[in-house]
């Protein structure tokens, strides 16, 4: 996935066995947003996604080993926010 800044600063070969949708998902939490709803519009604009739907996947993803193989960074990163808010509810 690239925007008008240019291309996804994440590797294009990809052997990690996940589909182009599970991909630009990672690809849009790895970029930060400029304010609210701005990431929302891309995942409508951009995804064909509600961002209902667009959060079931992604938390989906969070539990998938291929999606750790793709981008460590970001999973992990999201699995920390995850755990964190999680904890903060009981």
């Amino acid at each position: 996935m690239s925007d008008e800044h240019g291309p996804d600063p994440a590797p294009q070969a990809d052997d990690s066995g996940l589909g182009e949708l599970e991909r630009d998902v990672l690809a849009v939490e790895r970029r930060s947003w400029p304010g609210p709803g701005a990431k929302e519009r891309a995942v409508r604009e951009r995804l064909g996604l509600s961002p209902t739907r667009y959060y079931q996947l992604l938390n989906a993803l969070l539990d998938d080993p291929r999606a750790l193989a793709h981008d460590p960074v970001t999973v992990n990163r999201l699995r920390r926010v995850r755990t964190e808010r999680e904890r903060r509810r009981r």
